[in-house]
């Protein structure tokens, strides 16, 4: 299944009103609030490559108090073994 990594940036104060709306949307992972440049990091999935668009350009980047998002398609993934 497609999967992206999605870094946002929000209105200031914004930040959990915003985040509490992106763990409602289907096919969101884990959502989790950041200091830094961004304001949260959301890691989606979707049947599709098309899916997962829509997930992005139709809700995500739609919320209110949403100023920017940057996407990163995930390729490839390697999970540490536990120990």
């Amino acid at each position: 299944m497609p999967r992206a990594l999605i870094l946002i940036n929000t209105e200031v104060g914004a930040e959990e009103e915003v985040l509490d709306i992106v763990r409602k949307i289907e096919g969101v992972q884990n959502a989790s609030l950041v200091y830094g440049i961004y304001d949260l990091f959301v890691e989606i999935e979707a049947e599709s490559i098309e899916k997962l668009k829509d997930v992005i350009t139709s809700k995500i980047r739609k919320i209110p108090k949403v100023k920017s998002t940057v996407t990163m398609i995930v390729v490839s993934t390697s999970v540490k073994p536990s120990t």
